[in-house]
C-alpha cells in the first residue's frame, strides 16, 4: 500500500483494467441480448432464452430504446388524410373560421414550400445560410400566404404570428400591423443606436455577413453612422427587438384569441412560448386550436381538429368553402419595393446577394405602374415605435 493508506500506482492500474474489462463484458452482453431480441421468439435457442431470462434489466432497457425509436420514427412520418376526409375537415374548419370572434394564425416553414419549393428551401432561424442568393430572388408568396392576406382583408383573421424569416407575409400584402415575425426578417436591418430605432428595408438578403450570434451587416446608419444589425433571432437567443418581432402585438392577439390556426409549423419552437398559448387561463377558456400539418406536433392532443394535408391544398379548399377568391401574387405590386431604402453611394459593393426585381425581365420603358422605392429610411419601426424593448423614447427636436 502507498503511504497514507491510498492505492499504489500498480494497484490503480490493475483496478482500471478490471473496470474496463467489466465495461467491455457489459457491452458484449448488451450486443448479444440485442441480437437475440431481433429474432422471432420461435427462432431463439434454449441457451438464448436463458440469457434473456438472466438479463431482465438489459431486456427492459433495450425494449424501451426500441419503443422510443419507433415513436420518433412515427412522429417524423408524413400522414395524408384521404381527399373526402380532408374536405370534411375543411368544412369543419370553415365553420370555426366563420364563427371565430378573434382568429390568430401561427405559421411555420411549411407554408413556404408551395410553388417556389423547387427553387428554394424554407427559412427557419439559422437556416438562412443554407440558401443561395439565387434562391432568395426566386422566392415568392405562396397560395397560403395570399389566402391569409385575403382572410385578413375580410376581417376573418386578426393577426399572424410567423416563425419564418423570409419576409413573404409582408410581400404578400399583409399589413405590417397584422404581422409578428418572431424570428426576424431577412430583408430588414436596423440601427439600435437611434431612438426610436431606424429600420432599413432592403430588396436583398441582409444576412450575408452575419452569423450565429453575430448580427452586424457591414452597412451603417444614414443618420448616426452606427453599424446596422440584422433582425434574425438565432437558436439560443432571446429576441429583444421591438420590430419586426412585434412580440407585444403577438401576445395581445393571443390573449384575445378564441381560435388559433397553426399552418405548416412543427410547433416544437412555438410551444416554448407560453404567452402564445394562454397557459395562465384554465383549459376551458383557452383558444380552440386547429392544426394543419403532415407530421406529428407536440400540440396535437390539444387540438380541436388536426388536418393532415399540405397547407396550399387545405387553404385552397378553405377559401372555396368560404366563397373567397385567392388573389394572385404580382411582383409589380409587391410592397417591399415601395418600402425599400436604396443603398447610398459607396454602398453598392456592400453585398453580393441577388436583389429582388419587380419582374424577372427588364421593365418596359416608361412604365409607371409600380411605385418608386422610398429614399427615406423607416423611422421607429413599423408603428413609429422603437425597436429595442423598454427603450426610452425621446421627443424629436
Amino acid at each position: 500500500m502507498a503511504a497514507g493508506g491510498g492505492l499504489s500506482r500498480s494497484e490503480r492500474k490493475a483496478a482500471e483494467r478490471v473496470r474496463r474489462l467489466r465495461e467491455e463484458q457489459q457491452r458484449e452482453r448488451l450486443r448479444q441480448v440485442s441480437r437475440i431480441l431481433r429474432k422471432a421468439a420461435a427462432e431463439r435457442s434454449a441457451e438464448e432464452g436463458r440469457l434473456l431470462a438472466e438479463s431482465e434489466d438489459l431486456v427492459t432497457e433495450l425494449q424501451g430504446r426500441s419503443r422510443r425509436r419507433e415513436g420518433l420514427k412515427r412522429r417524423q412520418e408524413e400522414v395524408c388524410d384521404d381527399p373526402e376526409e380532408l374536405r370534411r375537415k375543411v368544412r369543419e374548419l370553415a365553420g370555426a373560421v366563420r364563427s371565430a370572434r378573434h382568429l390568430v394564425v401561427y405559421t411555420g416553414a411549411g407554408i413556404s414550400t408551395g410553388r417556389a419549393a423547387s427553387a428554394w428551401r424554407p427559412f427557419h432561424l439559422c437556416s438562412l445560410k443554407s440558401n443561395s442568393a439565387a434562391d432568395l430572388s426566386e422566392a415568392e408568396p405562396t397560395l397560403t400566404h395570399m389566402s391569409i392576406t385575403q382572410l385578413h382583408k375580410h376581417k376573418l383573421v386578426q393577426h399572424v404570428v410567423s416563425q419564418n424569416c423570409d419576409g413573404l407575409h409582408l410581400r404578400s400584402g399583409l399589413p405590417r400591423t397584422a404581422i409578428s415575425e418572431l424570428h426576424g426578417n431577412m430583408y430588414i436591418e436596423v440601427c439600435t443606436s437611434c431612438i426610436p430605432n431606424r429600420e432599413y428595408v432592403r430588396v436583398f438578403d441582409v444576412t450575408e455577413r452575419t452569423a450565429l450570434h453575430r448580427h452586424l451587416t457591414g452597412r451603417t446608419c444614414h443618420k448616426c453612422g452606427t453599424q446596422l444589425r440584422d433582425t434574425i433571432v438565432h437558436f439560443g437567443e432571446r429576441g429583444t427587438l421591438g420590430q419586426p418581432l412585434n412580440w407585444e402585438a403577438a401576445t395581445e392577439a393571443a390573449s384575445k384569441a378564441d381560435t388559433i390556426l397553426c399552418l405548416g409549423s412543427s410547433l416544437k419552437v412555438l410551444k416554448k412560448y407560453p404567452r402564445l398559448w394562454c397557459m395562465t387561463k384554465p383549459p376551458s377558456r383557452r383558444p380552440k386550436l386547429y392544426i394543419v400539418n403532415l407530421q406529428w406536433t407536440p400540440k396535437d392532443d390539444w387540438a380541436a381538429l388536426k388536418l393532415h394535408g399540405k397547407c396550399d391544398d387545405v387553404m385552397r379548399l378553405l377559401m372555396d368553402e368560404l366563397g373567397l377568391e385567392i388573389p394572385v401574387y404580382n411582383r409589380w405590386q409587391d410592397p417591399i419595393f415601395s418600402l425599400a431604402t436604396p443603398l447610398r453611394a459607396g454602398e453598392e459593393g456592400s453585398h453580393s446577394r441577388k436583389s429582388l426585381c419587380r419582374s424577372r425581365e427588364e421593365p418596359p420603358p416608361g412604365d409607371q405602374s409600380a411605385p418608386l422605392a422610398s429614399a427615406t429610411p423607416i423611422l421607429g419601426g413599423w408603428f413609429g415605435r422603437g425597436c429595442a424593448k423598454r427603450a426610452k423614447r425621446k421627443k424629436a427636436a
